[in-house]
């Protein structure tokens, strides 16, 4: 078995249980042991299911020697705290849905239920996932496992830190424009978001509904195509998901890139890189020649306008789709008086102040007399940018480019600065506004000994070959199995 597939990835969990060689109750077990050690430091969990996930890993155990075959068997997953699991907290990491348990699971949820996942717990956010370093949650600050006083990327930085630091194999975030692939990045792990309209968002609550989808977060490429192949494919319930077959793409990820040709992006190099990014992307080029694709460069000319389109239609689509939240039907009530007073009260309180930055710029964009000089400008320029991803995929097979443009800034460095911290996903965004599938393979580290990511894009629909040129990449640049410092003692 390959480090890669180690006793304690998902590939290797899911095999030791369906084969008997452990047991899912003791898995969990030995997840919640790391949890209650690990996480004390990082703040990567809002809530632990201890008796669930045990009851769960019974059900798997019985589901087994009953010779079901199941797919992640026993593996222990922890849960962005933006997705219905039944019975659990839905928080956001927000004050205004304190209190509120959903009636099921997300559709996502239950087929990695369905798969025989188990899960130990919900993880920390940015608020309402708006945000990209985990700073914005109401509750607590994530830290990221490779150094406690750096941020793990956001919004989902508590499951990326929960797999880097070897809590879990893997985890489940959202992403709407980066905030998979970019803490990914940070934490040193694969971050992907598939297709939008591959994963139903059927109990993923609302941010920007054009954007949103449900990715894993894993230690390998091989994990996150397993977790993907289980989660993908249509669903009545969100007539957004896409009827397009998933295919195998487990089956097709050792291909390899001979022959392929990946186009590095041309306006990346443009964008003034951190000189251990830039390093790293010249040795992603080597790696990628050594594995014997041809390497050119592409222009996706309107990349560089992607975080202005993004920070409109996104907070748009926010302010809408937070219109809902007004204090009546969820969270503790601040104000009795008249409706416009309570209504103020609750909003005022239940929100925190970048939700509200985004809130009152999209509602800004969507007001009479501007929606047309601000929300369909930005659409019609994000079709431009999607046309210009059609022209480049004629040329090549995947688009290469940083995950992130810096390696992870310490804790509260940008924080009262949210136009350096948006551009913080500058390179995440344009496949977001595209609706295409990306993924953040982990790529070395930087001269301080932080981890960087290397992001492949694809054409809409093709996982399958972008797994394939993403596994190809991980190979050749080698699979690190070490643990990072922050933990080392634990």
């Amino acid at each position: 078995m390959s480090a890669e597939e180690s006793r304690d990835s998902v590939v290797g969990v899911a095999g030791d249980v369906s084969a008997g060689r452990r047991s899912a109750v003791d898995v969990a077990a030995e997840a919640l042991d790391r949890l209650s050690r690990r996480d004390k430091e990082l703040g990567a969990f809002l809530e632990v299911s201890k008796e669930a996930a045990f009851d769960e890993a019974s059900q798997v155990d019985a589901r087994i020697e009953e010779g079901e075959h199941l797919p992640l068997a026993g593996v222990p997953l922890a849960i962005k705290d933006n997705m219905w699991v039944a019975g659990r907290r839905v928080s956001c990491a927000s004050r205004i849905l304190e209190g509120f348990r959903p009636p099921g699971d997300a559709t996502a949820v239950a087929r990695l239920r369905a798969a025989g996942a188990v899960f130990v717990g919900k993880t920390n956010l940015d608020e309402f996932a708006m945000g990209s370093s985990t700073e914005n949650s109401a509750y607590q600050i994530t830290r990221n496992p490779w150094d406690l006083d750096r941020i793990p990327g956001g919004s989902s930085g508590g499951s990326a830190a929960a797999v880097a630091a070897r809590i879990v194999p893997g985890a489940l975030g959202s992403d709407t424009g980066g905030s998979i692939r970019q803490p990914g990045a940070c934490c040193g792990v694969v971050g992907f978001k598939p297709t939008y309209g591959r994963v139903s968002r059927y109990g993923l609550v609302a941010f920007g509904s054009s954007l949103d989808q449900i990715g894993p977060l894993t230690r390998s490429v091989r994990d996150a195509a397993r977790i993907y192949s289980v989660m993908a494919g249509p669903d009545p319930r969100d007539s957004t998901c896409s009827s397009e077959p998933v295919g195998s793409p487990e089956e097709t990820l050792e291909r390899g890139v001979h022959g392929r040709k990946i186009g590095f992006l041309a306006e990346a190099e443009s964008e003034g890189l951190d000189a251990s990014v830039a390093s790293n992307l010249d040795e992603a080029r080597r790696a990628f020649r050594q594995a014997g694709a041809e390497v050119v460069s592409i222009s996706v000319p309107r990349a560089p306008y992607a975080i202005a389109i993004y920070y409109v239609v996104a907070s748009a689509e926010a302010s809408s789709n937070l219109a809902r939240y007004d204090g009546i039907r969820y969270g503790p009530r601040r104000s009795d008086e008249d409706l416009l007073s309570f209504y103020i009260a609750n909003r005022t309180a239940g929100f925190g102040p970048e939700v509200k930055r985004r809130i009152l710029l999209g509602t800004f964009a969507l007001a009479a007399g501007y929606y047309e000089a601000y929300y369909g400008r930005a659409m019609r320029a994000r079709a431009l940018l999607s046309a210009d991803f059609d022209r480049a995929f004629a040329q090549v097979d995947a688009i290469v480019c940083p995950s992130i443009p810096s390696p992870a800034f310490r804790i509260g460095e940008k924080v009262n600065d949210p136009l350096n911290m948006y551009l913080s996903d500058i390179f995440t965004v344009p496949a977001s506004l595209a609706g295409l599938p990306a993924i953040s393979v982990p790529s070395g580290f930087s001269k301080g000994g932080l981890p960087l990511g290397i992001q492949i894009q694809a054409p809409r629909f093709a996982e399958a070959s972008l797994f394939a040129v993403a596994r190809a990449f991980e190979r050749e640049i080698g699979f690190s199995d070490e643990l990072p410092r922050g933990l080392n003692s634990a």
